[in-house]
């Protein structure tokens, strides 16, 4: 099997990995987020900039924590897109650099194939989903259902027309002043909810469509919480900017508007998924991206699809460089077009899944 180093840069985490195979050997990832929580969001000029202060260092240690040497690299795995421009060719060019010094081929990955790819790093006698494939890649970006029918070529069955689903939990999470990023604090409150009932807020179904929508869901919460405000209301917030209190809204009703946000969006990404499932005949779902490290939201798809689920571990949900040197892997051993291999190849920061690497 061969020895791949993989680069993933493409938001604000600078992370390297180095894979055998399926077996991961080594992951670094430095995150900067305390850059950008400030801001309630990410800075592109900001994210650009750190990764080029991290990217060498990142990499040192990645190899070493691999107990390899540049030598021993066989192939080097890169993401092209989609994502931030200034971001992308931190890593790109970085791996670029490397793939000539070293006379090591390059493969180009897509950010949300890699995503994908996630849930094959395992140790060598990890069983992989079976085609036709259901895939729901939910993050911050990104919330797009496809059915894979071979490694590498998806149909896309729906995205979203508005809000990705991690978009959306970080827009409610600020708008019930939990801070950023609002994927783990809107989870750690839906967790409290005990015997309470959560607040019944609404679903964007959009008829037969496997499309997706939360932007009407985010105005609801936005609605919801004013009414239990009042017209004034009064801000406190934290020295390092991690949580941002409203004065006069109860513990009790964030609680309830957490898990009723939650319960909303985890019933939508569900039901489309076991509805496309069963249009198209899979044999086998991925559920990959940020947002599947939501427990409710794998607890749910688990349950309700009808078919074996496969999500990836904790640390690989999130932006990382052992997806990206996974999914060119196995790009590089399909033979998948090889044509973009090559050192022409650029970043595409508005790849899209299923339209190439």
């Amino acid at each position: 099997m061969a020895v791949v180093l993989g680069i993933e840069t493409s938001c604000d985490d600078t992370s390297v990995a180095v894979l055998d195979g399926t077996r991961q050997l080594s992951l670094i990832t430095q995150n900067h987020l305390h850059e950008h929580v400030k801001y309630g969001g990410i800075v592109p000029e900001v994210a650009s900039r750190q990764h080029m202060k991290a990217i060498g260092a990142v990499y040192r240690s990645a190899l070493d924590s691999a107990q390899i040497n540049p030598t021993d690299i066989d192939l080097i795995a890169a993401t092209r897109g989609p994502g931030l421009a200034g971001s992308l060719i931190v890593g790109f060019n970085f791996a670029r650099g490397l793939s000539t010094a070293l006379s090591k081929p390059l493969v180009s990955v897509n950010h949300l194939e890699g995503h994908v790819y996630a849930c094959w790093i395992g140790d060598n006698q990890h069983i992989p989903p079976s085609f036709p494939c259901v895939c729901l890649v939910v993050s911050g970006g990104h919330t797009e259902l496809t059915v894979m029918d071979d490694d590498g070529y998806h149909r896309l069955l729906g995205r979203t027309r508005d809000d990705a689903a991690g978009e959306a939990f970080d827009k409610v999470a600020r708008i019930m002043g939990l801070g950023f990023p609002g994927g783990p604090a809107i989870e750690r409150y839906a967790e409290l909810l005990g015997d309470m009932s959560a607040y019944n807020l609404p679903r964007a179904w959009l008829a037969d469509s496997m499309d997706f929508s939360f932007s009407g869901l985010k105005t609801a919460v936005y609605r919801a919480r004013n009414g239990l405000l009042g017209p004034t209301e009064e801000r406190r917030i934290f020295k390092d900017g991690s949580y941002l209190d409203f004065q006069g809204l109860k513990r009790d009703s964030i609680v309830r508007m957490a898990a009723g946000f939650q319960e909303s969006v985890v019933d939508v990404l569900t039901e489309k998924s076991a509805a496309a499932v069963k249009q198209v005949g899979a044999v086998s779902m991925v559920l990959a991206g940020g947002v599947a490290a939501n427990t409710a939201l794998r607890k749910s798809i688990k349950a309700k699809v009808g078919v074996p689920c496969f999500m990836p571990k904790m640390e690989h949900c999130m932006d990382n460089a052992a997806m990206i040197a996974m999914a060119g892997s196995i790009r590089w051993h399909s033979q998948m077009d090889h044509n973009l291999l090559y050192q022409d190849v650029d970043i595409n920061p508005s790849l899209e899944l299923g339209s190439g690497y």
